[in-house]
């Protein structure tokens, strides 16, 4: 009984938390939050007796492709700014 409550806890932070990632008008949280909608699918898989699933999930989507977004925002505010100057 804990483990599904723990279950459904996680299933509707994921919910709300996709939902704020969504609507918020600032990129940086868009992507800190969609990482964080990552982890705690992880976690679920974890739940659900899944370890390689959650590890993959864990790396792959709420590491490396957080990253990646992060990167890309910031490579497009540098341009963006050299455009501004020059």
């Amino acid at each position: 009984m804990m483990i599904e409550s723990l279950i459904i806890f996680f299933g509707i932070l994921m919910v709300i938390a996709a939902l704020y990632a969504i609507h918020t008008k600032n990129l940086l949280t868009a992507v800190i939050v969609s990482g964080v909608v990552s982890l705690l699918a992880s976690v679920l898989y974890l739940l659900m007796h899944a370890p390689d699933v959650a590890m993959t999930e864990a790396a792959i989507g709420s590491g490396l492709t957080t990253v990646v977004f992060l990167y890309t925002l910031k490579r497009i505010r540098t341009e963006k700014e050299e455009d501004d100057n020059g």
